[in-house]
């Protein structure tokens, strides 16, 4: 997706882990359809050898992309339908206790790469919780069926050999800046991205503007903001009131955290604000 450095994901994740010492990283994620498991095995594995004890992988069932880019991939829209048997194949290649007879992913064996369920639907929720594993909800995008999702996953929860309790990330659009009306005229970008995306020509993010109502036709309009209804756009104490209200109302154990600016200075400063309002 232009714009966006997903294609190449392991690449990026081994250069950011290369050029910093403490923090984790993970893929947000990897469309496990489009990918043989045992490819992906041996891509994680090698970061995991690399980046001991730093490296997560979360998965996602949607194929991410369209029919003539899945036959260049030499993949088929039917590998969503194994997305259950594909994700506890990558958990037999990460596996210490190896099966005899079993094909090797090399170096993946052994380094039990904590694996993550991403999802926009209640299917993903369901997976999740019954394999045991931590689930990512995509409400930075799909916030409708965001309560459904986790109270599905939460009460369906099986405790398994990665973890005893539900454990859920929710994805939220956060633009900061230092007063309200820089803030929305920040978040432009991401409207025009998401208009561009309903006129099917997607493009590189694009500055920022002082009228979106310029922009977006009033159908655009009303798909863009149901889509970014979970956004939390504003200055240092609305940004801090919005986060409380997003946490209270789904006790999210984690948050993965979108600032789609266009500046990158204006970046910086919008996740300085968001760590400071944590």
């Amino acid at each position: 997706m232009p714009g966006i450095a997903s294609a190449a994901t392991s690449v990026v994740i081994g250069y950011l882990a290369e050029a910093t010492s403490r923090i984790r990283i993970g893929a947000g994620g990897i469309m496990l359809p489009n990918h043989a498991p045992i490819v992906i095995a041996e891509q994680f594995g090698t970061l995991a050898q690399l980046y001991p004890g730093r490296i997560d992988l979360g998965l996602g069932r949607a194929p991410g992309t369209d029919q003539p880019t899945m036959r260049a991939l030499r993949r088929s829209l039917a590998n969503s339908d194994n997305f259950p048997q594909d994700v506890m194949e990558l958990q037999a290649y990460f596996a210490s206790a190896q099966q005899p007879g079993q094909i090797q992913a090399v170096p993946a064996a052994g380094t039990e790469v904590p694996l993550w369920i991403l999802g926009s639907s209640t299917y993903g929720a369901q997976l999740a919780a019954h394999l045991g594993l931590p689930y990512g909800f995509a409400s930075h995008f799909a916030p409708d069926l965001l309560g459904d999702a986790l109270a599905i996953y939460r009460s369906r929860f099986q405790a398994s050999a990665q973890g005893a309790r539900p454990y859920a990330m929710v994805g939220v659009n956060i633009i900061a800046a230092d007063s309200d009306a820089e803030a929305r005229r920040l978040a432009t970008t991401q409207q025009m991205s998401f208009t561009n995306l309903f006129r099917g020509t997607r493009r590189l993010s694009q500055p920022p503007i002082d009228d979106i109502e310029d922009y977006w036709s009033p159908i655009e309009k009303a798909q863009a903001q149901r889509m970014l209804a979970r956004s939390i756009v504003g200055s240092p104490e609305t940004v801090r009131a919005g986060l409380e209200s997003l946490v209270a109302e789904t006790a999210a154990d984690e948050l993965m955290i979108v600032s789609d600016i266009y500046d990158l200075g204006a970046r910086k400063r919008s996740l300085e604000i968001i760590a400071e309002r944590l």
